[in-house]
């Protein structure tokens, strides 16, 4: 027979609609990594596009890779445990890959009405998920406290 925690209630607090997004936005993100390094290639070859420059989006590129794997891997985990720790470092590393969206929307060397779109349709999923983590994070709070 199992025990049961006295902090513990019977229901269940984790958000299916954050566990969907989580989980659309992963195949977002890598349909994003691989259309956004190929016009990266693009933009390199028909355009003169500086090399420090290069450098420096091929890396930002990279380093929003590795922030979404631990968004989603945190935000998924936290979800289904209901804990308020890895949700609300899954929302700061939102923020942190929100602003590495904005960097290739705005301040890139060239940006194409490509990037335009499939960033837009990036930030719009960053906040759904930001406002599905909020809630999610406020329902794992109020009972916990």
């Amino acid at each position: 027979m199992a025990t049961r925690r006295p902090d513990r209630t019977a229901s269940v607090l984790s958000s299916v609609l954050l566990q969907i997004l989580l989980y659309a936005s992963a195949f977002y993100s890598f349909f994003y990594f691989l259309s956004s390094l190929c016009m990266i290639i693009y933009k390199s070859q028909v355009l003169s596009y500086p090399d420090s420059y290069l450098a420096l989006d091929v890396c930002l590129l990279l380093l929003m890779a590795a922030f979404e794997i631990l968004r989603v891997y945190w935000g998924v985990r936290g979800n289904l445990q209901e804990s308020e720790r890895y949700v609300g470092a899954s929302l700061l590393i939102t923020g942190a890959t929100l602003l590495l969206s904005v960097y290739f929307l705005v301040w890139q060397s060239y940006v194409l009405r490509a990037d335009v779109i499939i960033n837009a349709i990036l930030l719009c999923v960053y906040g759904l998920s930001a406002v599905a983590g909020f809630g999610a994070l406020a329902r794992f709070t109020s009972v916990y406290s």
